[in-house]
């Protein structure tokens, strides 16, 4: 069986790197993408000792251009790609009349045309190959909708829905879709978080602080996601509890629950 290959946008830290991680220790061929040219280039080299293919790109998901490159550089250097993971995301917090459009276009274009583009780069070559498979990044709060969350929450749905309408599109050209939808866990988004409420990075860090997996678990189970070819990868428990709880319950009856769970 030839090795797998991947591609991983905002793949230098956080669950992009874990999910590299495990790939790599996987004997997979790693491609980690990010505009972080810095910590690219300092966490490289321990991909580098699980797989000497591994290798660092530059690449930022608000141009085109840049996903495009990787695509044509991976055609030429491994003779094309299996499976691209659109990782790259950032958070913002706040209520509706408290964000800024400007703070909309931020997320939108990284969380939601992040995605847009990576998929457009790439589809051409999973065509031209007649396989491959996407990961869409999304979250937990692209299926619930916790308050003050509003441009976050909708970017995340976004996402979700993009990739429930591209595996109907793309499922005639043995092209899959993974749409993963965790919770809070230890990672960096809160690095680069724009909020407009108190204290908000204090309780992002307890929330995150909370779950009862990390990185390294949640990668693993993207990857056995990957390999079972499973839509909706949400590894959570009490995540799936939630969802299940507003897909089948009154809406009265769901908000109450969720309500009194995170007050």
């Amino acid at each position: 069986m030839p090795t797998k290959r991947i591609f991983i946008t905002g793949g230098a830290s956080g669950l992009g790197f874990a999910i590299a991680q495990v790939c790599a220790q996987a004997g997979w061929r790693v491609c980690i993408g990010d505009r972080d040219i810095e910590r690219g280039q300092a966490v490289i080299t321990s991909l580098q000792r699980l797989q000497q293919d591994a290798q660092f790109v530059p690449c930022d998901v608000t141009r085109m251009s840049d996903l495009q490159r990787v695509a044509e550089q991976l055609q030429q250097q491994w003779g094309g790609v299996d499976v691209v993971v659109n990782n790259a995301g950032v958070a913002q917090v706040g209520k509706l009349n408290q964000t800024s459009l400007d703070d909309w276009q931020w997320i939108v274009d990284i969380n939601l045309l992040g995605v847009v583009r990576g998929c457009q780069a790439f589809i051409p070559t999973f065509k031209s190959q007649g396989h491959g498979y996407f990961v869409n990044v999304a979250s937990m709060a692209g299926l619930l909708d916790v308050a003050n969350m509003t441009a976050y929450n909708a970017t995340k749905a976004a996402v979700v829905s993009l990739s429930e309408t591209l595996q109907n599109e793309l499922s005639k050209d043995n092209i899959g879709v993974t749409v993963v939808c965790p919770s809070f866990f230890r990672t960096n988004l809160g690095d680069g978080m724009r909020t407009s409420i108190d204290g908000m990075p204090a309780k992002l860090d307890k929330l995150m602080s909370a779950s009862k997996l990390n990185a390294n678990d949640i990668a693993k189970i993207i990857v056995r996601c990957i390999e079972q070819r499973t839509f909706y990868c949400l590894p959570h428990r009490e995540g799936r509890t939630a969802w299940y709880l507003k897909r089948f319950l009154p809406r009265s009856w769901y908000q109450r629950i969720i309500h009194s769970r995170i007050k």
